[in-house]
């Protein structure tokens, strides 16, 4: 176990000797001047593997939040740090993140992880430790208002838990909503990968997309890590569907877009903001073309706060994809900033530095580069913004960006 240590070296001109003084404490033991506290930002998100390209543009994201404020010095008497744990979309594996992260003193706040699913086993044990987590992606709504909201039942599980991305309640409708009455789709073939974000959005889409009359042609469900989607594609066809709805991620999303439109079938597959990177066009090719995504906020390289992250990230060459969740990363890390400038007073950390941080970030109200930043009663953010993407001559496009009331 890390614990925070503070080296002072001080040059003693005496009989030419050079004395070091290490003084190991949390802030005091010294002038305010010398004093440099060092405060850890975690990052938990797959780094290989499995999703990978967005996990890595949420640590990079963070890391030029990190590197702003340093830069800036944002936080006297402190400089942040980024400890980036590879979950690799296994919950069991971000469970034992989030216990290595709350070991560690020095951090004070979590940004992550990408997947609702890992979300889940994570959540109790920062809740313990009174470690804020802020999620730049995670947006099933069970995470921020218990298991009967969709019953109307709304209770916040736990008060460390934070989101700047909206929840599926929003992006299933709005999705449902744009297919029927933007795209004219009537009959929607609708699979998920059986994961909590996938299976939960997929079921949001299928409720909105019969309620503006359109009917359901079929439902089938994908393993992840699968490849071959013969039978699937085959459903599909036989079906008469003129749209495919997909719940999950990218990885098998690509493959099933390519694989249909190879059978002959002119049908848009339509997802979550778990298809929206540049991946899946780069590895569909050509049967990407068409196809559909929701996301949350606006695009970011339309914002011009996002102007100069933009060009850190690329000027940096960091790897991974920053338009999905880059600039939520970045606000979320810098919404953890902010509290511990409101928390740690002249490098000094208070004992219950990490509760007084929970509380300072539910207070959090300012503009981050990809919009207002500001949580509700159940930690989830206040910004409804939604933007619809088609794949146009191999990138994606904005068709739509809008807000959608689930009730």
């Amino acid at each position: 176990m890390r614990h925070r240590s503070l080296l002072i070296l001080t040059t003693v001109l005496t009989t030419g000797a050079l004395t070091l003084t290490a003084c190991g404490s949390r802030g005091g033991g010294s002038s305010s001047s010398d004093k440099n506290t060092t405060v850890v930002i975690g990052v938990d998100a797959p780094l290989t593997g499995q999703n990978s390209a967005t996990g890595l543009g949420i640590q990079y994201g963070v890391q030029i939040a990190v590197d702003d404020a340093n830069a800036k010095k944002l936080v006297p008497g402190v400089t942040f740090k980024v400890k980036a744990l590879d979950d690799k979309a296994l919950p069991p594996t971000g469970q034992q993140n989030a216990t290595a992260l709350v070991a560690d003193k020095d951090v004070l706040g979590v940004v992550g992880p990408l997947n609702s699913g890992v979300a889940l086993t994570m959540q109790q044990v920062f809740a313990t430790a009174n470690l804020v987590e802020i999620s730049p992606s995670n947006t099933n709504p069970t995470l921020t208002q218990g298991k009967d909201w969709a019953a109307g039942n709304k209770t916040r599980p736990f008060k460390t838990y934070f989101r700047t991305a909206t929840t599926d309640a929003i992006q299933g409708g709005f999705a449902a909503d744009y297919a029927f009455n933007g795209l004219h789709k009537k009959n929607v073939f609708v699979v998920d990968d059986k994961q909590t974000y996938g299976a939960g959005l997929a079921t949001l889409f299928k409720q909105g997309f019969t309620k503006a009359g359109g009917k359901v042609a079929g439902e089938d469900h994908v393993n992840v890590g699968d490849k071959d989607f013969a039978a699937l594609v085959t459903k599909i066809k036989n079906s008469g569907a003129d749209l495919v709805y997909y719940g999950g991620q990218y990885d098998e999303a690509q493959i099933v877009t390519k694989q249909l439109k190879d059978s002959g079938a002119k049908v848009p597959l339509f997802g979550g903001d778990g298809i929206y990177s540049d991946t899946f066009i780069s590895t569909a090719g050509k049967a990407a073309e068409g196809d559909l995504a929701t996301s949350v906020g606006v695009p970011v390289d339309t914002l011009d706060a996002a102007k100069t992250f933009i060009q850190t990230y690329k000027d940096k060459k960091y790897p991974g994809d920053y338009g999905t969740y880059g600039g939520y990363s970045y606000d979320a890390a810098t919404a953890i900033i902010k509290a511990v400038g409101n928390v740690v007073k002249d490098g000094k950390v208070p004992s219950d530095a990490r509760q007084k941080i929970v509380d300072e970030v539910q207070k959090a109200q300012f503009q981050g580069i990809a919009g207002a930043v500001a949580f509700d009663q159940y930690g989830d953010t206040t910004n409804k913004q939604l933007t619809v993407y088609q794949v146009t001559n191999g990138k994606w496009k904005a068709v739509k960006s809008g807000t959608y009331n689930a009730g």
